[in-house]
């Protein structure tokens, strides 16, 4: 890897010596698009919005990102072809499996079911087509009455700092840069922060994402450098010269590891003295792959840190799609991005309505 470049920030000037050592490196020059607004509010407001709707014009991503799941669920065209009132029974229960399959889980792959029996046996739905309209529905309304607002929501003043969380191997990092590289092409000046310090190779990972994205990183110099340090000082640098929004990293770590948890708060509480009301989100990052196992993580997590939003990756390698139904359903909280590929790109804003149509094409 090319060696960076670093240069002094005024505050850490020989005037002015600095509070730790820690350094921060620059992504390489890059464009800036500018987006002014009448207040920081209108920014931030614009923004999510402007997130939101380039996903929805990008529906060939999420259509693609979901195949296998949609595979797994094209029993449910077959089934519903020559449906016929006499063999209802019998279509919803294959039905239900083909949802458990997908890892809606029990209690929601019930819930759909017991909806359209009885809608069938009141005469609501009287055609294979209209049942399968009744069952997108069905899982759309589980999504938009639970899930809150899926944009990003970043406050009503400069810096925004999004926290990134969430176990090892899961893509945490990679969602960061991939997030820092949606954010800086839509004109915003990003700053990372390097907080996981128990990785060896992570602040190199994280380095090598800023500058593919042209953002800059603030890093922790030294072996003994503490995540709240790290978080703390990148967020006052922030503040002081003037970035939009700062991505802050974290260690991976299990859920059941109560010490690393604990550290977790510390970050929070280190980001909101330097910034009160900080961070504006906190990221859950949760590997599509695992299916319904991610719930235990995404609750303990939550009960620690206060999760705002779900980030789904690697769900274009998995059949388990319906996994998005289920955390949404039980924790009521949103997802915001899901990872559907490799790419630079591939780190897609949710969309409900996107989403169903991908998994019920």
């Amino acid at each position: 890897m090319a060696a960076s470049t670093s240069r002094p920030l005024p505050f850490l000037s020989p005037s002015k010596p600095p509070v730790a050592p820690f350094l921060l490196r620059t992504g390489g020059p890059t464009s800036r698009v500018t987006c002014s607004a009448t207040g920081q509010t209108g920014f931030f407001t614009r923004l999510g919005r402007l997130i939101k709707e380039k996903a929805k014009s990008d529906v060939e991503k999420i259509f693609s990102g979901f195949s296998k799941t949609r595979e797994n669920l094209a029993v449910v065209d077959e089934l519903l072809l020559y449906w016929n009132l006499a063999e209802t029974d019998r279509v919803l229960d294959e039905l239900e499996e083909a949802l458990l399959v997908s890892d809606f889980g029990p209690k929601i792959s019930f819930k759909i079911v017991d909806i359209l029996r009885d809608d069938i046996k009141a005469g609501k739905l009287k055609s294979g087509p209209e049942i399968k309209e009744a069952l997108k529905r069905s899982v759309l309304q589980l999504l938009t009455s639970k899930g809150g607002n899926t944009e990003l929501q970043l406050g009503s003043r400069k810096p925004a700092v999004i926290m990134v969380v969430g176990v090892n191997g899961g893509g945490k990092t990679t969602s960061l840069g991939k997030l820092a590289h949606r954010l800086k092409n839509e004109g915003v000046k990003v700053l990372m922060a390097a907080g996981d310090t128990f990785r060896a190779a992570a602040s190199d990972q994280l380095e090598v994402w800023a500058e593919r994205t042209g953002s800059e990183i603030v890093m922790a110099e030294g072996k003994n450098a503490k995540a709240p340090s790290v978080l703390s000082q990148a967020v006052k640098r922030g503040k002081e010269e003037g970035y939009d929004v700062i991505l802050c990293d974290t260690s991976g770590r299990l859920h059941t590891n109560y010490k690393l948890m604990e550290e977790l708060i510390a970050c929070k509480k280190a980001v909101a003295r330097v910034i009160p009301g900080a961070p504006n989100e906190i990221l859950l990052v949760l590997d599509g792959t695992t299916g319904l196992n991610m719930l235990q993580q995404a609750r303990e997590f939550n009960e620690v840190v206060g999760v705002t939003g779900f980030i789904l990756t690697k769900l274009d390698g998995s059949a388990r799609g319906g996994c998005v139904v289920s955390v949404v359903d039980e924790l009521g909280i949103p997802v915001k991005f899901v990872g559907i590929g490799e790419g630079l790109d591939d780190l897609q804003p949710f969309d409900a309505e996107a989403f169903v149509d991908a998994i019920f094409s």
